[in-house]
């Protein structure tokens, strides 16, 4: 078996997936002439030529034009089926999605008519496609925490949700900001997770695990700056949602070979691979898996692994993890590994 044929047939959770970044070209347009909305670009490839960023602040300037277009319940549904079965395609068994709602109640869109349209597509890929799923709200870190505590007041009212977690531009806006919006998310029930050591220092990655007690990590790529940091990651067997081809397209890596992922790997840091943002760089997570099968010489062993890791880094019930991990291990016995 190659490990094309592998990465193909391993069922694998995405765990570092925003919905927004879901947004093709193409399904852009669509939904700008269905809402009316006027876009600054004359067609589909004038797009694809701005997704060409700098850093995470010129990422993010276009991500957030791009969300005027998702106006409707129905905008919504189809964005998040179109991610659903591209992610089935990619044998992916299990996606914990992220949302960014004060991204679109600070357009005057419903924070009921984002969840809606969200979570109506949820049930429908479990089952139709095979794909649980679990909801991740995110904060905007750039905002105040005032305006986060609004939105999780708002979230408790629904419902739907199983963690928050963080978001948005990290430089300049550490995790202790919203010490007290996580106490309250923790007191409610809800998990919690953050970005942290993306272009942030690893002084974010401790306050994320000392202040906000989340149970992982998304991105966590600066962790090792700081052996001590590595250490305790590697202890408590912390997950990093680890995305690289994020990482080299927003220029914290400058090519995929620099990346530390399978430094991290072989080291015991229970890192996992993710797509971020797909429709902005280019690549879902399978295309994720063979690019660092290749750039990274990950051998099958690694790459069972990883998926591995991102089924036990998840959400699901410990039955459901252990039915999955099961399959993977009967994979590599196909593959005499």
């Amino acid at each position: 078996m190659t490990n094309a044929e592998l990465i193909a047939a391993l069922p694998k959770a995405e765990l570092h997936l925003h919905i927004e970044g879901t947004l093709e070209p193409e399904m852009l347009f669509d939904l700008g002439e269905r809402n009316r909305v006027e876009l600054p670009y004359p067609d589909v490839e004038a797009v694809r030529r701005a997704y060409v960023f700098e850093d995470l602040q010129s990422f993010l300037d276009i991500y957030y034009a791009g969300c005027r277009v998702l106006l409707t319940e129905q905008d919504f549904y189809d964005l998040t089926m179109a991610y659903l079965r591209r992610a089935a395609e990619d044998h992916v068994v299990h996606s914990e999605i992220f949302f960014d709602p004060q991204t679109h109640t600070e357009r005057g869109v419903p924070y009921e008519t984002v969840l809606g349209g969200i979570t109506a597509a949820l049930a429908d890929g479990e089952r139709d496609l095979g794909v649980s799923s679990r909801l991740i709200l995110c904060f905007l870190r750039d905002l105040s925490a005032e305006s986060a505590m609004e939105t999780l007041d708002t979230a408790l009212q629904n419902g739907g949700i199983t963690a928050v977690g963080l978001d948005s531009a990290e430089v300049g806006h550490p995790p202790e900001k919203f010490l007290a919006v996580f106490d309250r998310a923790r007191a409610e029930g809800l998990r919690t997770v953050a970005h942290a050591g993306e272009e942030g220092p690893p002084e974010y990655m401790w306050q994320a695990l000392d202040r906000l007690h989340v149970d992982r990590i998304d991105h966590g790529v600066r962790c090792t700056e700081d052996e001590q940091l590595v250490a305790r990651l590697i202890e408590e067997q912390v997950p990093l949602t680890v995305c690289p081809l994020s990482n080299v397209k927003l220029r914290v890596f400058d090519s995929l070979e620099q990346h530390n992922l399978a430094e991290m790997l072989r080291r015991g840091v229970r890192v996992t691979i993710n797509s971020d943002d797909p429709a902005y760089f280019g690549a879902y997570v399978g295309e994720n898996y063979a690019a660092c099968a290749d750039g990274l010489s990950l051998t099958a062993v690694e790459l069972m692994e990883l998926a591995r890791n991102s089924i036990r880094a998840s959400y699901l019930e410990a039955s459901t993890q252990q039915t999955h991990l099961e399959q993977i291990d009967a994979l590599g016995q196909q593959a005499n590994l």
